[in-house]
């Protein structure tokens, strides 16, 4: 009887503590997109990049990647859904056997060395970033 009196107001903390509201979540957002700089799209979108081909990579947040090519273009993808993690870690691995990056692939996000959760990829939008 006893373990259930303590159990039951520390759930309704985490509980609450797990609500996040309205407000806090645009605040959250906001932040976010300040994150990625001002670009401008620079031709079609691609659904692939040749992976011998990126040089480097750039997360701004849970839902931006730059992909900068060995020719020196920059590739904007915006994920269609946020990935928890990705803005904070700003590192994640990706596996393909056809030597390209694509559109309908994966990322999973790499937290402290370990696997975090696993997001889709959108078209890679070539873009010029602002000065």
């Amino acid at each position: 009887m006893r373990t259930a009196l303590i159990l039951a107001p520390a759930l309704a903390l985490l509980a609450a503590a797990c609500t996040t509201s309205p407000e806090r979540q645009a605040e959250y957002a906001a932040s976010q997109a300040a994150k990625v700089p001002a670009a401008t799209p620079a031709g079609e979108p691609v659904d692939c990049l040749q992976t011998n081909r990126i040089r480097n990579s750039n997360v701004h947040n849970d839902s931006v990647i730059d992909f900068e090519t060995t020719d020196g273009h920059i590739y904007r993808n915006t994920l269609p859904q946020s990935c928890p993690g990705l803005g904070f870690e700003r590192r994640f691995a990706y596996k393909t056997t056809i030597g390209q990056l694509c559109s309908v692939d994966t990322i999973t996000v790499l937290q402290s060395g370990v696997r975090g959760p696993t997001c889709g990829l959108g078209t890679f939008q070539p873009v010029e970033l602002a000065e």
